[in-house]
């Protein structure tokens, strides 16, 4: 009897071990076969990194406020190669057009917003991705740092461009900046299999400021 209440206590724990892979597992294939949207159509997000709210259309989308809490909106879904407009405030911002299956961000230059195309790290579905935006003034060439003199991921990245690639879902904190002037340290949340987090270095280049989140794409629905 005694042995075989180990061996019960036994075939629990090892449950009890395969529980989060069996889980990972699961959410990989949900991500794998969830319905998408079909082709021809193309996602668009917006950036504000000013801590001033603002309340943000793109196309039909449903409106939401980003800003202080949150530096994107989430990818609204649009048809490709069409027009497409956005308002702020509730007032007209301007048209765009992508080009059908692209990933893009409207980016603030000044008073207006420029595409960037988001680049793409990678398909695998089992790793996460990390996307790295060098949005701070006079900052010619942004790089994305482990903190404490760990390794660096992004090197003499462009100004107002981005980059980005697959990483196995670990716990990291990372800093960013121009040259030898780096930001406070930013922890990574918890990044599950099939994860886009974005990295945002804004600011300037003597000050830069480091802020993250979740990439996150509207629902399609017919």
């Amino acid at each position: 009897m005694a042995n075989l209440h180990k061996q019960m206590n036994s075939l629990a724990l090892c449950a009890a071990l395969l529980l989060p892979a069996v889980a990972q597992a699961e959410g990989v294939f949900a991500q794998l076969y969830a319905p998408r949207p079909p082709a021809g159509l193309a996602f668009v997000r917006l950036l504000n990194p000013s801590a001033h709210t603002l309340s943000v259309q793109i196309d039909k989308s449903t409106r939401q406020s980003i800003g202080a809490g949150n530096v994107a909106s989430t990818y609204a879904i649009v048809t490709g190669d069409k027009p497409f407009g956005v308002s702020i405030d509730g007032k007209p911002a301007g048209e765009w057009q992508v080009a059908p299956g692209s990933f893009n961000t409207l980016v603030p230059q000044g008073a207006s917003y420029s595409v960037q195309a988001d680049l793409t790290g990678s398909e695998n579905a089992l790793k996460a991705e990390l996307r790295f935006y060098n949005l701070a003034s006079d900052c010619t060439q942004g790089r994305l740092v482990v903190a404490g003199n760990g390794p660096t991921l992004f090197a003499d990245v462009p100004g107002q461009s981005n980059v980005a690639r697959a990483i196995n879902p670990v716990s990291a904190t990372l800093s960013a900046g121009c040259g030898a002037v780096l930001t406070e340290a930013l922890a990574l949340p918890p990044l599950k299999a099939g994860d886009h987090y974005s990295l945002f270095l804004t600011g300037t280049a003597a000050q830069p400021v480091l802020r993250g989140e979740l990439s996150k794409t509207d629902v399609y629905t017919q």
